[in-house]
């Protein structure tokens, strides 16, 4: 059984799920998406999403009426295999048709760029092999599209997960890996603010999230981890 919690930021709330692997992800479109396929290779007990990526799958596949293999969607941060600041880490990232022809990929890249659902999606020069699409919240902190926004006390987000997962693998416990920002996880925060030469304002901002995604990424489970 997996816990995956689902973000719905047209209505700010956080739901939580308990699946199956072969079971449907929530939100998604009949049987198109199995948690085992959002999973891909994480192996954490708990897995996180939006309604927002859901839907978005859900036009693209209903589009293109046919499966999408799914390469690799969800990774928690301390599991590494991505960029830095990955979209996956949210969530809300997909790389699909790693197994379909290279004019299948192209026309699941059309798809996903007219319908305008997607946050991103990357061209297919960069991803040769694989179409990489991403529902990712618009407005970095460290500038453009790319990475993950500036948080603070009061946000709710998957973004607000990542940042917990990472402080409570780096030692630094938030009580709660909930998505939402309260006292514990600005607490947490401005503990490994000080202990780490920024600014101890408790806001995740451009210096914070590049400082602690460097010590973080692929440092594998740590005792401190926490699934709840």
């Amino acid at each position: 059984m997996t816990k995956i919690l689902v973000y719905d930021q047209d209505k700010n709330l956080m739901y939580n799920f308990n699946k199956n692997e072969d079971d449907p992800m929530p939100y998604s479109y009949g049987r198109t998406l199995l948690v085992r396929e959002f999973r891909g290779s994480s192996r954490a007990n708990v897995l996180w999403t939006t309604t927002r990526a859901m839907e978005a799958w859900n036009d693209t596949r209903r589009t293109y009426g046919s499966g999408i293999p799914v390469g690799y969607a969800f990774k928690r941060i301390w599991e590494g295999g991505h960029g830095q600041q990955s979209q996956h880490y949210a969530g809300v990232s997909f790389d699909v048709g790693q197994r379909l022809t290279a004019a299948q990929r192209r026309q699941i890249h059309q798809i996903a760029t007219n319908l305008g659902v997607w946050g991103y999606v990357e061209p297919l020069s960069m991803t040769p092999t694989w179409v990489h699409m991403d529902r990712r919240y618009i407005g970095a902190a460290c500038g453009g599209t790319a990475g993950f926004p500036t948080l603070r006390s009061g946000n709710s987000s998957t973004y607000v997960l990542v940042l917990q997962d990472a402080l409570n693998a780096l030692g630094y416990g938030t009580s709660y890996l909930d998505g939402i920002f309260g006292p514990a996880t600005r607490s947490a925060l401005v503990t490994y603010q000080r202990n780490n030469g920024l600014s101890a304002d408790g806001i995740c901002g451009c210096a914070t999230w590049r400082k602690i995604v460097a010590m973080v990424v692929g440092i594998g489970r740590t005792p401190s981890v926490i699934d709840y």
